[in-house]
């Protein structure tokens, strides 16, 4: 009996080792976010064309909060880096903040507002990724993104665009590659705001 009691506890022993290395402290992640502008800083009231935003679509590999790296036809994500949030909920608040404190005719309706408004800004974010030339380079953040202006009663377009940014990251590095595409999303942002103003027109809400 003391025997099979002995065999039992190593048994058990041998259980709780295997649990714990189940159980070890996985890798630290750094969390990351990009083209933040801090609501309430610089925005400004604009009584203008009124255009709802729903929240941009992602293209299903960069949709949640790894970063994407991309070299020739492999594909990787950044070891030991995320984004605070989902990218496609970090572009959209930042592309709304964007709007308050540049847009020059367009008050934006963001996705949480119940305003209608008879015109709709569709984004369609189809690259978000760290492109490198060769194994080992620095990486562009290179963000590819189809914008149009949609009739929100009939969903026709009234205006369409394409918009290419690329920033090159000054080092292969987990800093570098964020600082790049803070910027680049920063640009695109900016450029989106500008097209927006040139071409919303005031459609009356259905």
């Amino acid at each position: 009996m003391t025997r099979i009691l002995k065999v039992a506890a190593a048994v058990a022993a041998v259980a709780l080792l295997g649990g714990c290395s189940l159980l070890s402290t996985p890798e630290p992640v750094q969390l990351y976010r990009f083209g933040n502008l801090p609501m309430g800083q610089n925005e400004r009231s604009v009584a203008g064309v009124q255009v709802v935003m729903r929240r941009a679509e992602f293209a299903q590999a960069v949709r949640g909060d790894r970063i994407l790296g991309v070299t020739g036809t492999e594909a990787a994500y950044i070891k030991g880096a995320r984004w605070v949030s989902s990218a496609d909920v970090l572009f959209s608040d930042a592309l709304e903040s964007a709007f308050a404190a540049q847009a020059e005719r367009v008050r934006l309706v963001g996705p949480r507002e119940l305003t209608r408004s008879g015109q709709a800004l569709d984004i369609d974010v189809r690259t978000f990724e760290a492109r490198y030339a060769s194994p080992g380079a620095a990486p562009v953040a290179t963000i590819i993104t189809r914008v149009r202006l949609l009739n929100a009663e009939d969903r026709s377009v009234t205006a369409e665009q394409v918009f290419l940014v690329e920033k090159p990251a000054a080092e292969n590095r987990v800093g570098a590659i964020i600082s790049a595409f803070d910027e680049a999303s920063r640009d695109l942002n900016t450029q989106i705001v500008e097209w927006t103003d040139r071409n919303a027109r005031n459609v009356p809400a259905g």
